[in-house]
C-alpha cells in the first residue's frame, strides 16, 4: 500500500502525471472525482477529465465525504485516486455555510475539521495504494481578501498533513514531475 501526493499549479500537468501513474500501476483504478458543475466552465474542465480516463476505470463522484469514499473504496488489488484536494477543500470550506465576521460565509470549523481528519485517518487505513492530486496555491501573491487568504493557508495546511502521511510526493512543473519524497515515480 502507497500514498502519493501529486502536487502541482492550475495547468501543471499533476492530473495527467496522476493518471499515468494509476495506469501503469496494473491494478483496477478507481477514480474519486470532487469536482461539481456549478457553471458552464466547469462543467468544460470535468468533461476533459473524463474524456483523459482510462475506460475501464471505475468513477466515483464524491464532493464532500472523501475519507469515507477512500475507506469504501480502497482495496489491496487496486489504486484509487483523487482529483483533486483543494476542489474538495472549496467544497468542504463553503458546502454548510454560516456568517462569519472574520472570513464571511463558511462551514462550520468543527465539521471542517471532522471531515480533514476523516481523510487523514482513510489515509492511514487505506487497505491498497491511494494517489492524491492538489493544487500549490501558496506560491504567489498574498491573496488580498481574507477568505481567499484563508483558503491559501487551508490548502496549505492540508498539503503539509496529507505530504506528511504520505510515502511518496511529487510536485509537478510544466508537465515535468520533481521528487519531494520517496522513490521515483
Amino acid at each position: 500500500m502507497t500514498i502519493s501526493l501529486i502536487l502541482g499549479g492550475a495547468r501543471s500537468g499533476k492530473s495527467a502525471h496522476a493518471e499515468k501513474l494509476a495506469a501503469g500501476s496494473a491494478k483496477d483504478v478507481v477514480y474519486i472525482a470532487t469536482a461539481q458543475a456549478h457553471d458552464d466552465e466547469m462543467q468544460q474542465r470535468i468533461e476533459l477529465h473524463r474524456q483523459r480516463r482510462e475506460a475501464g476505470w471505475t468513477t466515483v463522484e464524491e464532493p464532500l465525504a472523501l475519507g469515507q469514499a477512500i475507506r469504501r473504496l480502497s482495496a489491496p488489488g487496486n489504486v484509487v485516486l483523487v482529483d483533486c484536494l483543494t476542489v474538495w477543500l472549496s467544497n468542504l470550506l463553503f458546502s454548510e455555510q454560516r456568517d462569519y465576521p472574520e472570513v464571511g460565509r463558511i462551514v462550520p470549523p468543527e465539521a471542517f475539521a471532522r471531515e480533514r481528519q476523516s481523510l487523514l485517518d482513510a489515509l492511514g487505513d487505506a487497505a491498497g495504494d491511494v494517489i492524491l492530486v492538489s493544487n500549490e496555491v501558496g506560491m504567489g501573491i498574498v491573496p488580498q481578501g481574507a477568505i481567499s487568504r484563508w483558503f491559501v493557508d487551508e490548502a496549505g495546511r492540508l498539503n503539509q498533513a496529507v505530504a506528511a502521511c504520505s510515502d511518496r510526493a511529487v510536485f509537478v512543473v510544466a508537465g515535468l514531475p520533481m521528487m519531494l519524497k520517496g522513490l521515483p515515480c
